[in-house]
């Protein structure tokens, strides 16, 4: 990749040539979107456009860009994307003025890296509709502005629109990203795909609009956490040889299913309608058979699951097909189920309804919307009805946050809990209100990095060093068994990172880590970088799906019961608790993996260039970006939460949290009459 050529070429005297040739080459396309505009409508999504361009230029490309929005349902301005591949080259070889705004444009790079991205060419990098950029111009004015920031300067980016440099100061985010955000009276999702064609406002998902993302890696150990505390919680044992995980998808984040399954022991079986997104994982080696036949599927199960031997199957098809053959066996040849659609899309290709080829269903998508939402409705409701027939029979399911459940319910699926006191209590349980969120509760959540230097020796260092800070913290006598436990999951997770061959672009890990953890791996960081062991910074970052980063109250605060699961001072507090804390950079989205409207989300990424100036960040960031969520937790009388904050205010200096009095239900049982 011509780095150079990319942050200094002039794209409008002369014009960049269609580059037609790399709209060819074989990489996965978004669907097009629904065009919910009239005339005027169009006219001025142009004209928005068009403000990126000289005005030399606005007769030639009008026409194109109109073109585009009626073809496409938005306008990515195609003549402006590099008509060669994007990778995340090491820092070292992007000519910038700072180290940060290098290592923010190698983050941009990798997250629209073809082995990364879902349809990079979209600029959509994962989750069916989570963009970068909204357009190919707004990315070439902030790699340019990056390419000439000083540590005096931040950059301002409106929904993937770069606003400007600003003066600021050294201490300052160098880029405050914001997505999709919206005046609530106007925060419908018929405003937002409006807003989105005309080019105003974008859906950032979680980690792609921040620029964290680092493929699918980013969830294979919080989905293998998830399965293996699955068989702890559900089948009461920790040895899943023989133990059958039946779940979809294999696009972006969802990919990490086959991972997780394998690492956790178990005969894992995976749906994906996309022969290229299936094919994608299994040339990658993240899948290790697949099948277009359900019966030779089927067998693949019964053979693998008698012989208890872990593996990963593919089923290339619908997954409404998988679960009604299921249905059909007389035997029950699962125990674990759930389901990574992206099914906060679900009419937009997020979820393909059964009985449609993903051609077909692509095109009903846009020329037939009416008729395309009801089969999706159709279909969700045959695959809850098979799903809960095999529960009937002794399966286990839980949903993945990824508004499966929901959708089921929308589609009108009698599916809330008998006692439900609310709408998001259903009757299969989330797997943050069972699983994840009492390891939220006690501080450890997906703690990311990624080695600028791209060198494996780099990687290998970093996982060395993580894992010896691990050992130390779980000799301590004074932490919980709960605590213990998920030290020693991620101090084994660690040690087997790196010959399970999770790296796709960038050279990156995760792990899950609490606060003291995060800022002691930090500083090992930092240190390593100062003294030379490390050959270039290290990028630090963390899911927005964490401990103080998102408020979901249909995932990460789905546990939380005092009435303020629907509330988002959380995420918002947080992102701005990092800003003035030392974050390199920041962002707030209006949506996430529940979909946009129904989560408010914010992340952060942070440049360790071994400066005595990152130790101080590192400590004074990190202890609030973990300690801001769990002492909510612990106020909305989560018993982990409190635990967690009240041992955490003896360790660190200045920590003062209001912790709640325990009240009884007895208190208020009888105060008012039904």
């Amino acid at each position: 990749m011509d780095i150079e050529r990319l942050l200094t070429e002039n794209i409008f005297d002369p014009l960049p040539e269609y580059p037609h040739q790399q709209r060819q080459t074989n990489v996965p396309h978004a669907p097009a979107r629904l065009l919910p505009l009239n005339t005027d409508e169009k006219k001025l999504a142009v004209k928005n456009i068009l403000r990126y361009v000289p005005e030399k230029h606005h007769k030639l490309l009008a026409k194109e860009f109109a073109e585009e929005l009626e073809k496409y349902g938005h306008i990515y301005a195609f003549r402006f994307m590099p008509n060669f591949t994007l990778k995340a080259v090491p820092i070292q070889k992007i000519p910038t003025k700072i180290s940060q705004s290098a290592a923010i444009i190698l983050m941009i790079l990798n997250n629209l890296d073809p082995d990364v991205a879902q349809f990079p060419q979209e600029l959509v990098t994962y989750g069916g509709n989570g963009q970068v950029f909204s357009n190919w111009l707004q990315f070439r004015l902030t790699i340019k502005y990056l390419a000439e920031m000083t540590n005096e300067q931040t950059l301002s980016l409106y929904s993937g629109h770069p606003l400007g440099l600003f003066p600021s100061h050294k201490h300052a985010p160098r880029v405050v990203i914001t997505n999709g955000m919206m005046i609530p009276n106007y925060s419908t999702k018929e405003l937002y795909d409006k807003f989105f064609a005309l080019g105003v406002t974008q859906y950032g998902q979680m980690t792609a609009g921040s620029y964290c993302y680092i493929g699918p890696q980013g969830i294979v150990h919080g989905t293998t956490i998830t399965v293996m505390n699955a068989g702890r919680k559900y089948l009461n044992t920790d040895d899943l040889s023989g133990k059958v995980f039946v779940t979809s998808g294999l696009g972006g984040m969802s990919g990490a299913q086959t991972k997780a399954a394998v690492i956790s022991g178990c005969v894992g079986v995976i749906a994906e309608i996309s022969e290229k997104a299936l094919l994608k994982r299994y040339n990658q080696g993240w899948l290790d058979m697949y099948s277009d036949n359900l019966d030779k599927v089927i067998e693949y199960i019964k053979e693998y699951r008698l012989k208890k031997q872990t593996v990963s199957i593919g089923y290339l098809g619908n997954v409404v097909d998988l679960w009604e053959r299921l249905v059909e066996e007389k035997e029950l040849l699962v125990e674990l189920g759930s389901d990574q659609t992206s099914c906060h899309n679900p009419f937009n290709g997020g979820y393909y309804p059964v009985g449609l080829t993903l051609d077909e269903a692509n095109n009903m998508m846009v020329t037939n919307p009416q008729k395309f939402h009801q089969l999706v409705k159709e279909s969700l409701l045959r695959q809850i009805a098979a799903i809960e027939k095999l529960c009937d029979r002794g399966m286990h399911f839980w949903d993945y946050g990824n508004a499966f459940l929901v959708e089921c319910y929308r589609a009108g699926a009698k599916i809330l809990a008998p006692n439900a006191k609310d709408d998001k209590s259903f009757k299969y349980p989330s797997y943050m209100q069972d699983i994840m969120g009492d390891i939220f509760s006690l501080g450890f959540g997906p703690f990311r990095w990624v080695c600028t230097s791209g060198l494996d020796e780099d990687l290998k260092i970093t996982d060395q060093l993580a894992r010896d800070v691990i050992q130390e913290l779980s000799q301590d006598n004074d932490i919980t068994t709960a605590v213990k436990q998920q030290y020693d999951d991620n101090r084994k997770w660690i040690e087997q990172a790196e010959k399970h061959r999770l790296v796709v672009g960038s050279k990156a890990r995760i792990l899950y880590s609490d606060q003291e953890g995060r800022v002691k791996i930090a500083l090992a960081f930092n240190k390593a970088v100062r003294e030379g062991h490390l050959k270039g910074p290290v990028v630090i970052s963390r899911d927005h799906h964490d401990v103080s980063g998102t408020d979901s109250p249909f995932r990460e605060t789905s546990n939380i019961t005092d009435g303020s699961a629907y509330t988002a001072d959380m995420a918002v507090q947080n992102v701005i608790g990092d800003s003035f804390r030392g974050a390199t950079w920041i962002s707030i989205h209006n949506g996430g993996g529940v979909g946009w409207g129904d989560v408010i989300n914010g992340g952060f990424g942070m440049v360790l260039d071994g400066s005595a100036d990152m130790d101080y960040c590192a400590e004074m960031m990190l202890n609030w970006d973990v300690a801001n969520g769990v002492a909510r937790r612990s106020w909305s009388g989560n018993q982990n939460g409190q635990e967690t904050i009240l041992r955490t205010m003896k360790k660190i200096k200045n920590l003062q949290v209001t912790v709640p009095s325990q009240v009884s239900d007895n208190i208020v049982r009888d105060l008012f009459s039904k």
